[in-house]
């Protein structure tokens, strides 16, 4: 074969193999970058409209339900079935009704409509837990005030700790996951 024709097709495939590697690595990174930013963008979508919104509403509660204690001077407001005095039951529901029900009214719709965010494959008990505390206590607490019926004046199911700590550490490791991926998305 002549001399410059066999440069010409040694070039020629070298530029072809360059061409093709360059393609697949550029395809490989385009797929990872894809993968990262869907990633991320769920992410985002799961801290703005589930656990964001609900663990400034955990937060929120937190302080305010702080706040009702000190207003009652000690670390709890029902101690077995010991019945408030009146000034305090009236303290009570008033924060009932203007904190407490709104707050978790709103903590309920946010789970309710934002279930297809919740990180876990399936809905974690301690979920389940603050929805039968909300319901329950809601239910008859609509009853008192519509027909007059007294009841304990809280939930027959206490307030699910573990569904604070649930959301609060779902949050942060949200936080951090989509810090670690705004890097990488950004590095490709």
């Amino acid at each position: 074969m002549n001399p410059p024709v066999t440069t010409a097709v040694i070039a020629a495939a070298v530029s072809v193999l360059g061409w093709v590697i360059n393609h697949i690595l550029s395809s490989r990174s385009e797929r990872k970058r894809a993968r990262l930013t869907a990633r991320l963008s769920h992410i985002e979508k799961q801290l703005s409209e589930l656990y964001g919104p609900l663990a400034f509403l955990i937060y929120e509660g937190r302080a305010t339900f702080s706040d009702l204690l000190q207003c009652l001077g000690r670390s709890y407001v029902f101690r077995g079935d010991e019945q408030l005095p009146d000034d305090e039951l009236k303290l009570w529901l008033f924060w009932v009704d203007h904190d407490f029900m709104p707050r978790n009214d709103k903590i309920q719709t946010i789970l309710s409509t934002n279930s297809h965010l919740i990180a876990d494959h399936e809905l974690p008990e301690s979920y389940i837990r603050f929805l039968d505390h909300h319901n329950s206590w809601w239910i008859v607490h609509e009853r008192w005030k519509t027909d007059g019926i007294e009841y304990a004046w809280h939930s027959k199911n206490y307030w699910p700790v573990d569904f604070e700590d649930d959301v609060l550490t779902k949050f942060r490791q949200l936080m951090r996951t989509h810090s670690t991926l705004v890097g990488a998305v950004v590095d490709i």
